[in-house]
C-alpha cells in the first residue's frame, strides 16, 4: 500500500484552510484524514488542524485493529473534536462559529472504514470505474435528492457551498460510517471541494488510472483543479492498495 497527499491554496484564496495527514496506531494500521475548515480569518484553518490532529494522536495512541471498533472510535472521536472546535470558538470570539468538513479512512487489511461529515469526498477507484463513497452533506445535495433541483443545476446553484452537517457545531453531530472491501490494485481517493468543483470525475478517473507514480497524480490532480480557475483550496489525498493484504 502506498499514500501520497498534497494540499495547496488554489488560485483566488488568501491562506489554506484545507489539512490532512496520515497516522499510524500501535497495531501498525494507518487513518487518513482530510478536512476543510470554514469560518473567519484563521479560523478554518484552526478548526480543520484541530481536527486532523486530535483524530490522529489519539489514533496513534490506539490498538484498534477491526471494522467494529474502528466505527465506534471513529464516532466517538469526531464527536469529541466536535465538542473542542466548538468550545475554542465559545473562548475566542473571533472564531466564533468556525467548522470543518472530515472525511477519514481506518486502513486494515483487505478492509477500510471511513467517516465523513460535511462535503469533502472520498472515491473507490477500480478497473477503470470510479464509485463515489461519499455522501454530501449539503444543502444542494438535499434539493437533488428531493428531486427539486438537477445536478446540473447544484453545480452552479449559488448556496452549493452550504453545509447541513459540519465538525465544530453544539451539540451532536451525525457521523456517516461505512465499510468497504479492498481490491488489488484499486485506489481511495479522499479529496476536498476544490477539487471536485473543478475537475470532472472523468478527468479524476483518467488520472488516477493512468500510469504515472502515485506522486506525479496527486500533483496533476491538484494541477488540474488550478488550470480550471483554482477557486478554492484543493487537498488530494490518494492510497494505492497495490496488493490485498490477509487478515
Amino acid at each position: 500500500m502506498e499514500i501520497q497527499f498534497q494540499s495547496d491554496i488554489g488560485k483566488r484564496r488568501q491562506m489554506n484552510q484545507d489539512y490532512a495527514n496520515v497516522f499510524v496506531n500501535k497495531q501498525g494500521y494507518s487513518l487518513a484524514i482530510l478536512a476543510d475548515g470554514m469560518g473567519g480569518h484563521l479560523a478554518g484553518d484552526v478548526a480543520s488542524k484541530m481536527a486532523v490532529n486530535g483524530l490522529g494522536a489519539v489514533w496513534e495512541a490506539s490498538e484498534i485493529s477491526d471494522n467494529e471498533k474502528a466505527s465506534q472510535w471513529m464516532i466517538q472521536q469526531i464527536q469529541t473534536e466536535n465538542e473542542a472546535i466548538y468550545q475554542e470558538g465559545i473562548k475566542n470570539p473571533e472564531m466564533h462559529g468556525m467548522g470543518t468538513t472530515i472525511v477519514s479512512a481506518a486502513l486494515l487489511n483487505e478492509t477500510f472504514t471511513l467517516a465523513h461529515v460535511g462535503d469533502s469526498r472520498a472515491y473507490y477507484i477500480h478497473d477503470g470505474k470510479m464509485r463515489q463513497l461519499t455522501d454530501d452533506h449539503s444543502l444542494v445535495n438535499e434539493l437533488v435528492k428531493s428531486g427539486e433541483i438537477t445536478e446540473e443545476m447544484a453545480a452552479i446553484h449559488p448556496q452549493k457551498n452550504v453545509l447541513t452537517r459540519s465538525v465544530g457545531v453544539s451539540g451532536n453531530v451525525e457521523v456517516d460510517v461505512t465499510h468497504h472491501p479492498v481490491e488489488a490494485d484499486a485506489y481511495l481517493l479522499l479529496c476536498s471541494d476544490g477539487l471536485t468543483n473543478m475537475v470532472s470525475e472523468a478527468e479524476i478517473l483518467t488520472i488516477v488510472a493512468g500510469e504515472e507514480p502515485l506522486d506525479g497524480k496527486t500533483e496533476r490532480l491538484i494541477s488540474q483543479a488550478n488550470e480550471a480557475g483554482g477557486s478554492d483550496n484543493i487537498t488530494v489525498l490518494l492510497i494505492h492498495f497495490k496488493e490485498v493484504d490477509q487478515p
